[in-house]
């Protein structure tokens, strides 16, 4: 699965990312070499592992936590009720990253992992590419939109309307910015890691708050 996301990527010409979970001298699989040194060329491969590192199956799983965190958005395609896909599906919620699941056969084991996350409420359905971009609120493109003219002024928007429903100093959840705001929690779930990533929100044990570097305030 991981090797036809890279194949397609490589071959629309985009870039891609290969988080591997050993050094990035070593080959896992073996028959991924060639891919690997693609990838190299036309994209990227990281780990937080040294070389000559081999891999090993807690390795994966700690790897998958900065898979969810390099994305807008995570998309489970097929998930079984334990898998790996599921512990990066947990960090991307974490992280407050966008969580997609695509539905499957209900006589399939290995969509029940992805049953499970829409069933509980914590991915949303998406059957095609088009419902991913909506979903991930177009890869960050709003943010930059609505920003580009005035450098580094105030979002405008939906991203303005989440802006000023965070708190000063409290944290606040993406279910209570989404009431607090009116704007569709999948929206709200898209939005505040754009807005930290431009300086304007910040993460807090207790949930979101605005950043104390942000010097816009609605009222000026």
């Amino acid at each position: 699965m991981d090797g036809a996301a890279h194949r397609g990527a490589l071959a629309a010409d985009g870039p891609t990312i290969a988080v591997l979970a050993c050094g990035v001298d070593t080959a896992y699989p073996a028959g991924h070499r060639v891919l690997i040194d693609h990838i190299a060329a036309q994209g990227l491969v990281v780990s937080e592992y040294p070389p000559t590192h081999s891999p090993a199956r807690h390795r994966f799983l700690t790897r998958n936590r900065l898979i969810a965190a390099l994305s807008e958005g995570t998309v489970v395609v097929e998930a079984g009720r334990r898998s790996g896909a599921k512990n990066t599906a947990a960090s991307t919620s974490a992280l407050g990253r966008v969580l997609m699941a695509v539905p499957g056969p209900v006589t399939s084991a290995s969509s029940l992992g992805c049953h499970e996350l829409l069933r509980s409420g914590e991915a949303l359905p998406v059957t095609s590419v088009a419902e991913v971009l909506e979903s991930t609120g177009r890869l960050g493109v709003d943010l930059v939109e609505a920003t580009r003219d005035t450098g580094t002024g105030p979002p405008q928007g939906d991203a303005m309307r989440v802006f000023e429903a965070l708190g000063l100093s409290l944290g606040y959840s993406p279910e209570a910015v989404s009431v607090e705001s009116g704007v569709e929690l999948k929206r709200v779930r898209a939005l505040l890691p754009q807005l930290e990533l431009a300086g304007l929100a910040e993460r807090t044990e207790s949930g979101w708050k605005r950043s104390q570097e942000a010097t816009w305030r609605g009222d000026t």
